[in-house]
Order: C-alpha cells, then structure tokens, then sequence
C-alpha cells in the first residue's frame, strides 16, 4: 500500500508541475495576475507530493519491503539503517527521485524569496523550473519507477553495493546534486530575463546569491567525493579523471565563471552574452552528467548500470533544454551590446580572461571525457584517455589563472593605473617567490621548477587574498569596513589557495610502497617504520573481514596504530578495502591491507601523503567564503530598485 500512495504522489506531483510550467507563463505573458498567481501554490504542492512519494520509497527500504524490486535490488536484511536510509539514492531510480525532490525544494526556496521580485518576472522563473520538473517526472513515472512491485517478493535482498556502505553516500551525492539542481535556478533566471527582454543589471543581481548557494554546495559535494574516494577505494589518490568526476566538476567550473561573469554585469552590465550562455552551460552540463551517469555508455565506478534507452530519454531532454535556451539566446543576442567600456588594465578585464581560461578548461575536459565516446561511434575503434591528457590539459589555462587571480582582485573597475597596483602587490609577490624556493627546500629536502611554481602561486593566491581584509580591518578596526561580498570573494580565493599548495606539495613529495609482509615483517617508508603485528577476523553485520594490525613508528617514537582491513560482503561476495589513515594537518600516513600472496604473506600499500588535507580543506573554505558572499544584505533589500549603471572604481565585487 505504501509504495502505491508513493507513486501515486509522483502522479499527482506531475499534475502540478504541468500547472505550475504552463499557467504562470501564459499569465506573465497576458498580465494575468490570477494565472501568475498559482505559480507559488503549485511549486509547494509538487514538493509535498514528490516529499511524501520519497518519504513512502524511504519507508520501504527502512522496513524491508522486498516486493519493492528497487528495494530488493539494493538493500537487505542484514543491511544496516544507515545505509538502508542511504541506499534510497544509492542505485539509478532512488537518486533520480532525490533530484526531483531537490529541483521541487530549489523551486519553493525561489518563490518563497523571490516575493520582492516583479511579479511576472518571478512567474516566469517558476515557469521555467516547473517545465524542468515535468520532464524528470515523466522521465521518472516513464523510465524509472523506484515503486514498481516484485511479485512474489524476494526473501532477502540483493545487498547495496558494497561501494557504497560507507557514510560517505548519506552526504556526498545529496549535496552535490544540490549543487547540480541548484544551477537549474540560474538557468531559469537567464531564461526569464530573455522571454521579457529585461536584461538589465537587475536580473543579474537576482541571480547572483542563488547560483553562489549552488557552487558553495557543488564544491563541498565534489570534495566528499574526493575525501571519499580517497578513503574507500584502498588507492590512496584524491582525484582519478574518472568520467562521471569530469561530469561533476565541469558544471563546477562553468559555474565560477558564471560567478564572476554575473559580478560584471551587476556591477557594469557588461558581459551580459558571457553570463546568459554560462548560465545555460553550468545546468547544461549538470544534465550531460546526469545523462552520462544513467546511459550506460560509460565505464565508471560512479555510473549506474542501466538501459541505454533511459540515456537516450535525457538525451533528448537535454537536446530540447539546450536547443531552446540557445533559440532563445540567439534570438536576443542582437539587442544585448552595452555602451559601458573598460580600460585594458582593469577588473573587467581579468575576470574576462579568468571567463575564457575557465571555459577552456571546461572544453579541454569535455573533449578528452567525450573523446572514446565519439571514436567508438564514429570509427568502431577504441581509445583511453587518462590522467597524463587531463593533467596537462587542465594545467596549461590554470598556470595563468593562478596569476590572474591575484591581479584581478586588487584591480580597481573600468580602470586601474599600473604604479598603484605594482605598489600594492609587490609584497604579496615577494612573499611568493621566498617562500616557493623555501618550502621545498627547507621543509621537504628538494625542489624543481614546476615546484617552485605551484607552491609561489598557491601562496600568491593566498597573500593576495588577505591585502583588502587587512586595509579593511585597519581602518575600520575590525571587518566592518568591508562587505560581505568582499570578504567571501577574498575568503573563496584564499581556500583556492590552499587548494593549490596541497596539491603542489602532495604531488611532489608523496611517497608510495607495496611490500609483501608475514606477521612481524618491518619497512621503512619516508622516514616512518610500518611493523604487520597481527592479523584477525573480523565479523560486520554483513561482511567478513581480515584486519591487519599495523604499528608506525619514527626514529624509535610510537606514532600510530593502524588497522586496514579486507572485507569480502556475504551476499554479493565482493571484497573490499578499508584502508588505515592516521591523518594530521601537515600529513596522512596511509596503509591499505591487499590481497592474500601465499605462504601468510600479504601485499600492504602503505602510502606518506604531505599536506593532503589541503586540498579538502581549501575547497571548504571556497565554501564558507561562498556563503558569506551570498549572504551580503545587498541581496535581501527591495529587488525591484534599480541597480546602478556604475560603481566607484575600487568598488570590490
């Protein structure tokens, strides 16, 4: 009975999306104010129907249901709570859902804060997320029914992945779809402004708040799933090129050019073609993803296995959102010049350039992740690109980018003269270079070109960062003197920074060995001696495992005790490795249990990883800095007073 009242919400949910995509949208185009005015009502009624369809899929898994086919495909009995929870959006249908009931969540937020806005504008938002809506509905009731009945019902499940039993999935694809589901409202916003031909600056500063809400939660979403990978798959790599991360983190640079791109206009409208497009882009490749994921043309540890026909559903979505965001576009493209100019020393200048470099970046990554796809389609043949391409590809537009970052920061709009700028950020400068030629050196024993280079640019960043906060907080004695959009824009680049220095170091410095070890063997691995004391079985509540008990020392002091495991799951018989990580602000050391050798022997990797936690912790505080951009009170006063033309020159973004 529940997972027919569940399914039975969707049904009801699709109605009101239907009414929510048509009459809002007639109405703002009539100037009817009853049409317009059921746009609100029927984005709260969709959420609590898709709410209580995912609260009915959610029951079934707590309690077992096993004539729920998606329930039995994916949990079991013996299946802890948590991960039976988690395994709602753990497969194809259940994640899909999730979506919908993001996408129903964003929508309400929209309305429910958009009441300042005019109101055929906002209608036409929610018009426009309510179109979205329905297409994932009918995908969903079409294709991907997560209630459909399994008669008889299976006597025990199939088991979740053993992948995914780890708490990593009960954080990192809610928040990162949030990000992916959130970039649907800046889509929606652009889409609004090109049906009315209002493209002022308002629109821009409507946008700007909800797209940064999304990248903060992409960002944090993409870390997880690096932290998590990280930890689960027993390689000790933070980032593999994997197709379906690609399809995560182009959406991620789309959307930090959209970012900058949205500030110009705000503030200038200038590059109102630049953010009209990085607007459709970012939820474009949000939905290639999604496609990518679910069509089973990719070979991924992230992507569902499932029918091809279900691909070829978004792909004619996705054909029909692009196709007609574009139409749009190109059908308002003539009327989006501005008479607004800059010098070539000045702000808009390098966040046109950061634009560009992000792009190709984005293209570079799109081209090698689309790449085999096409070659087999095309030819018949098959071709692998891997991390040597990507590795290069990403770094030649970031190399510069680095540079530009801290240079755009401290220039002032439409013109910056050259001695000001050199006066303020020579220190910052001198900063780097020391302590790029120090760090290696004095800390880690070495140093090479390429080193040097991305340890001065990530300290680059970082100095460059603190310059307008510490003016700030001199003459104001505290950060009153600057606004929250400043502070989050500097905080953001700082945690790009640190992003930056973790990987410089980790890259260069980590050390890795696989040794064969019997009980009582020792290695020395980057001044650290690893001892194999012992070997036990370990019972899970839906597993059985070996765990190795591995004792760390350094120059004869204790430093950890570390106790990987191998785990072989007894329903799905798949084994896997829990590594052990004794983790520090300035290191991890890393040691992962392999496979069985013979004669009692075992292979153990076991991994120094400097500054590794960098790399996360600066994408957190790309986050925090977000948040407090978005947070500026510019965005709560009235919306429909008229932003102004012009800004003082050193006014930041």
């Amino acid at each position: 009975m529940i997972p027919e009242i569940g399914h039975f919400a969707l049904i009801l949910a699709l109605g009101l999306g239907l009414c929510q995509a048509v009459l809002p949208l007639v109405g703002a185009h009539r100037n009817d104010a009853a049409m317009m005015a059921v746009a609100r009502p029927a984005a709260i009624g969709q959420f609590v129907f898709v709410a209580i369809s995912f609260a009915c899929l959610t029951w079934s898994f707590v309690q077992s249901d096993f004539s729920v086919l998606y329930v039995a495909n994916h949990s079991q009995l013996a299946l802890p709570t948590v991960y039976k929870i988690s395994a709602v959006w753990g497969a194809h249908e259940g994640s899909l859902l999730l979506w919908v009931l993001l996408l129903a969540l964003w929508t309400v937020l929209v309305g429910r804060y958009s009441s300042e806005l005019p109101e055929a504008f906002s209608s036409r938002v929610l018009g426009v997320l309510g179109i979205l809506s329905v297409g994932f509905l009918l995908f969903t009731l079409l294709t991907s029914n997560p209630f459909e009945r399994l008669i008889p019902a299976a006597a025990d499940g199939a088991d979740l992945n053993p992948l995914l039993q780890d708490p990593g999935l009960a954080i990192h694809p809610p928040l990162l779809y949030v990000g992916y589901v959130g970039f649907s409202v800046a889509f929606a916003f652009a889409i609004a402004a090109m049906i009315s031909g209002n493209l002022d600056q308002n629109w821009a500063r409507w946008t700007r708040p909800w797209t940064t809400w999304a990248w903060l939660f992409l960002t944090v979403g993409i870390a997880l799933g690096s932290w998590w990978a990280y930890y689960e798959l027993g390689w000790g790599g933070w980032w593999f090129w994997d197709p379906v991360e690609n399809a995560s983190f182009m959406p991620w640079l789309a959307g930090t050019a959209l970012i900058h791109s949205l500030a110009v206009t705000e503030k200038r409208g200038l590059f109102k073609s630049w953010t009209l497009l990085l607007a459709i882009a970012a939820f474009s490749l949000s939905l290639l993803g999604t496609f990518l994921v679910r069509s089973g043309i990719l070979i991924s540890v992230h992507a569902f296995a499932v029918d091809p026909e279900r691909g070829l559903f978004i792909l004619a979505f996705l054909g029909i959102v692009i196709g007609g965001a574009l139409t749009l576009y190109a059908w308002r493209a003539p009327g989006l010049d501005s008479e607004a100019g800059f010098r070539p020393l000045s702000r808009e200048t390098f966040l046109l350039l950061n634009n560009v470099l992000l792009v190709i970046a984005t293209a570079l990554i799109l081209g090698g992740t689309l790449a085999p796809l096409f070659v087999e389609l095309f030819t018949g043949g098959k071709i692998s690109v891997g991390p040597p391409y990507f590795d290069l590809a990403f770094a030649i537009p970031m190399i510069p980018l680095v540079l530009l970052i801290g240079l755009g920061m401290q220039t002032a709009w439409r013109t910056q003269e050259a001695g000001p700028l050199f006066k303020v950020l020579k220190i910052p400068a001198l900063i780097a270079v020391v302590l790029g030629i120090a760090i290696p050196i004095f800390i880690y024993g070495s140093a090479s070109v390429l080193l040097v280079v991305g340890i001065a640019a990530a300290v680059w960043i970082m100095a460059a960062s603190l310059i307008q906060p510490i003016r700030s907080w001199r003459r104001a004695k505290g950060t009153t003197g600057i606004t929250r959009g400043a502070l989050g824009m500097s905080i953001a680049h700082f945690g790009v920074g640190m992003f930056v220095l973790g990987v410089a170091i980790v890259s260069a410095f980590s050390v890795e060995a696989d040794r064969s070890l019997i009980v009582g063997d020792k290695v020395e691995v980057a001044g650290y001696e690893f001892e194999l004391r012992n070997l036990r079985n370990v019972q899970g509540p839906n597993y059985q495992a070996i765990e190795g008990e591995v004792d760390v020392t350094r120059n004869g002091t204790f430093v950890t005790q570390l106790r990987p495991q191998k785990r072989t799951y007894l329903v799905q018989q798949s084994p896997m490795t829990e590594a052990g990580i004794d983790a520090g602000w300035n290191r991890d050391i890393f040691v992962a249990l392999g496979d069985p050798l013979g004669n009692n022997a075992w292979s153990v990797r076991m991994q120094y990883k400097p500054m590794i936690r960098f790399i996360w912790l600066g994408a957190f505080v790309m986050a925090i800095g977000g948040m407090v951009a978005a947070s500026d009170r510019r965005y709560r006063v009235n919306a429909k007073a008229k932003a102004p033309s012009t800004v003082p020159t050193g006014e930041p973004a």
